[in-house]
């Protein structure tokens, strides 16, 4: 498992141990279906394709796994920013008992990523076996970040096709706190593509992601359904 998340037993919180027993496994399925609001996934689970070796999705339960194995995927990428949760050892056990390899790349819904975390990226999508699932909880906002990044990074796209991957149809809303993600990309086309640099230039040389953090303004009423209504991670 590759990611920023730390490994030490010790640390390990509920959902990041091995299921040992029924009842954790019970106990799991609950937490998925219900504390994590999985049982709306079941009705739709946000699925699309960004390239013919990327998927991106909704939070996966076991039955998304086999129907991604099924259609040669070879890597599972995590973009929640913690593993303790109840579907992440069904995952993880779906994903080991099906020779998939589980990788983790935290990405954040109300904040555009750090530097680190674009080269993080950079060396992940370099790296990883294909093709890929890509997830976060909703498939929104995470998973439009993730999908502009792979598109900016590893298929030479520009700022539009990054930007196409933040979209109300896939439930992304850029009026919400959500949309500093926008934010980011619209930066990178005006302080960046248009000045001739690459996306990797203009993140190591121009981007300032407190000032962007700084100035982004948020609809309250778009917060309200994002963060209250939609409960949004």
């Amino acid at each position: 498992m590759t990611g920023f998340m730390a490994n030490d037993d010790q640390d390990l919180g509920r959902w990041e141990r091995p299921l040992g027993t029924s009842s954790d496994r019970f106990a799991a399925w609950g937490s998925t279906l219900i504390k994590d609001h999985g049982v709306f996934r079941l009705i739709y689970r946000n699925r699309h394709r960004v390239s013919e070796e990327l998927w991106r999705s909704s939070q996966p339960i076991p039955s998304d796994i086999r129907w991604a194995r099924r259609r040669g995927v070879r890597t599972i990428i995590s973009l929640r920013h913690s593993s303790n949760f109840g579907a992440w050892p069904l995952m993880r056990e779906t994903c080991e008992s099906k020779g998939l390899n589980l990788v983790n790349l935290p990405l954040f819904s109300r904040e555009p990523p750090s530097r680190e975390a674009v080269h993080f990226a950079k060396d992940l999508f370099e790296q990883i076996e294909y093709p890929a699932l890509m997830h976060c909880k909703s498939g929104a906002d995470r998973a439009g970040m993730g999908s502009a990044l792979y598109v900016l990074l590893r298929k030479g796209g520009n700022a539009d096709a990054a930007i196409r991957q933040l979209n109300w149809r896939f439930g992304h809303f850029s009026f919400a706190k959500t949309g500093v993600l926008d934010a980011f990309l619209k930066r990178f086309k005006r302080e960046g593509e248009a000045q001739g640099l690459s996306f990797l230039e203009w993140i190591d040389t121009r981007y300032d992601r407190e000032a962007l953090l700084h100035e982004f303004r948020s609809n309250y009423w778009a917060d309200v359904l994002t963060d209250k209504i939609l409960r949004r991670e």
